[in-house]
């Protein structure tokens, strides 16, 4: 067998780009530095690993908000339906939940990985651990790569180190820089699914406190909605996280131009008309308790002073004291509690990297460079990112595959 492949980086591209290969007739031999494979998959999902969603091409391509053309290829020759298949022939029992996300029946991210590592061992695939460093390179292609321990030649080498996030996973921006020395261009990197910082102290005051069944919208300085969604969210110390939060994040991107702000509708079941006749109703059942007692019953007990504040109503007030400009003001707040964005936490704390290698320069159907033979790409190094929901890892099992197989195929 004289076909060689290396693929740098042991993550979801880099294990799937290793099978497809290995799978294709190529000895493959796979990078990786971290004492385990897979170290990234195993800790999204809080550790359960949302591994897809179940969705064929063109509703994989609606939550990618960046550069989504790119990955028509990839995803129309491998979906999320041909993810589900591959797992389930590996032996990984799954289950559909709400919004198509899809998980290992188990709830443990380790049996996605376990299923990938049996899959390398029965393939023969190499795992050396080690860190690259450099490209080997003639005048017009890649022939391995020179790592911390050794020196690997291949006839096609695969990047899939991930981006930046996340860094003591082992992202930290070495494709990057392994794609400069070869001529590619890189976008640069920045935060997506991550916390948000607010400009309010008022989410410090109520740190810990988890609202579910809120709906989250965000608006730009024009007044206009980019981002509304039902679900769960979390103040911090600096801000607001969650799954809601981390989805709206994604949408944040154009700083230079706007500003943005964050709207909670608290009661979502509620329109504004039910919502007044429930206030009017608590007002004359509760007309001489004091207001802070009586939104006891409305929000929680961490998130009284700060409506009291937004409301201007003194929490000793006696319901039947409060005016109906107040009531408004309550109902207004608790429709649209409003949060000033200050700006995104930093990419190290984010699920995923926006920007990457540029997709300009990389071939669709294959992602092989068009700077120089012998070079691929997949996954998180490319300057491609989805929503939450399983779509990015799902970016990683159809790149990883174009790309494997690819690479074991130029090598015949």
């Amino acid at each position: 067998m004289n076909k060689t492949v290396l693929v740098i980086g042991g993550g979801a591209a880099g294990m799937m780009a290793a099978i497809c290969a290995a799978r294709k007739g190529a000895a493959v031999t796979l990078l990786e530095s971290n004492e385990r494979l897979g170290k990234k998959v195993n800790i999204t999902g809080k550790g359960r690993c949302n591994v897809t969603n179940a969705s064929a091409c063109d509703e994989l391509l609606a939550h990618v908000p960046r550069n989504a053309r790119f990955l028509y290829s990839a995803f129309s020759r491998w979906d999320g339906h041909d993810t589900m298949t591959f797992f389930e022939e590996l032996g990984v029992a799954l289950k559909v939940e709400r919004g198509k996300r899809v998980f290992p029946v188990s709830d443990r991210s380790f049996d996605i990985t376990g299923a990938l590592e049996r899959e390398l061992r029965r393939l023969h695939v190499q795992w050396v651990r080690d860190r690259a460093v450099e490209l080997i390179k003639d005048a017009d292609r890649v022939r391995g790569a020179v790592g911390e321990r050794g020196s690997y030649r291949a006839e096609a080498v695969i990047i899939a180190t991930g981006g930046v996030s996340y860094p003591a996973t082992g992202s930290t921006g070495d494709g990057y820089r392994l794609a400069e020395s070869v001529g590619h261009s890189i976008a640069a990197p920045c935060a997506s699914l991550v916390p948000v910082e607010i400009e309010d102290d008022c989410c410090a005051e109520m740190q810990g406190l988890s609202l579910k069944n809120v709906t989250l919208t965000v608006k730009n300085q024009k007044n206009k909605v980019i981002f509304s969604e039902l679900g769960e969210m979390i103040f911090t110390h600096f801000g607001v996280s969650g799954p809601l939060v981390l989805s709206a994040s994604a949408h944040m991107r154009d700083w230079e131009k706007n500003t943005y702000r964050m709207l909670i509708d608290l009661k979502p079941a509620l329109d504004e008309q039910k919502l007044e006749a429930r206030l009017l109703r608590d007002f004359e059942e509760r007309a001489n308790q004091n207001a802070a007692t009586m939104l006891g019953g409305l929000v929680n007990r961490s998130m009284i002073p700060v409506m009291l504040r937004k409301t201007g109503i003194s929490g000793e007030t006696r319901v039947h004291s409060i005016t109906k400009e107040q009531r408004r003001r309550l109902l207004q707040t608790l429709k649209a509690f409003e949060l000033p964005v200050k700006g995104l936490r930093p990419v190290e704390e984010a699920i995923i990297t926006c920007g990457g290698v540029k997709v300009g320069e990389i071939d669709p159907h294959t992602m092989g460079s068009k700077k120089i033979s012998g070079l691929y790409f997949a996954g998180e190094v490319l300057d491609v990112d989805a929503y939450t929901g399983g779509f990015n890892l799902q970016i990683a099992w159809s790149t990883g595959r174009a790309a494997g197989e690819a690479a074991a195929e130029e090598c015949q």
